[in-house]
């Protein structure tokens, strides 16, 4: 069976990417030039073309991205696993209305793939807790996903 390539985000991985899920974003490291994947949640797609990510302006994700913008998502979710290649650009301020000091990051798609191997469907979703005080994590769930829908 071939591979599945998108030039865009498919509807159901759109909607899919509305609220908060986990995925691994995959950078080139600034130092060491191999393969940096990180694991967060605060990803939004804006549009079929474009996804935007809340990251801390301090971590190694956007040391990385500063020197080389190409990144990769992958999203297990959507009943399936798709893997997102495109180019960062990192927001020049931390973003307004957030108590944490957080920069948005853009990221302008270049394609998706389908990467589930053969003959495998994702029939459950990922699922995480977040271990710090629940009230804080309502909170800067909050501020974040308001801050990334914001033109």
């Amino acid at each position: 069976m071939p591979e599945v390539v998108y030039d865009s985000l498919p509807e159901s991985l759109l909607q899919f990417l509305q609220g908060e899920k986990l995925v691994f974003v995959s950078t080139i490291d600034h130092e060491t030039g191999a393969p940096n994947t990180t694991a967060i949640s605060w990803m939004l797609a804006k549009d079929a073309q474009n996804i935007r990510f809340a990251m801390d302006p301090r971590s190694r994700v956007i040391a990385n991205l500063r020197k080389d913008p190409r990144i990769q998502v992958t999203v297990p979710g959507a009943g399936s696993c798709f893997g997102i290649s495109g180019i960062a650009n990192i927001g020049d301020d931390v973003m307004n209305g957030v108590s944490l000091k957080m920069v948005m990051v853009e990221i302008q798609l270049q394609e998706v793939r389908d990467v589930m191997f053969y003959g495998g469907k994702l029939s459950v979703e990922p699922q995480y807790e977040k271990t710090y005080d629940p009230k804080l994590a309502k909170k800067f769930d909050a501020e974040i996903y308001t801050a990334l829908q914001t033109d």
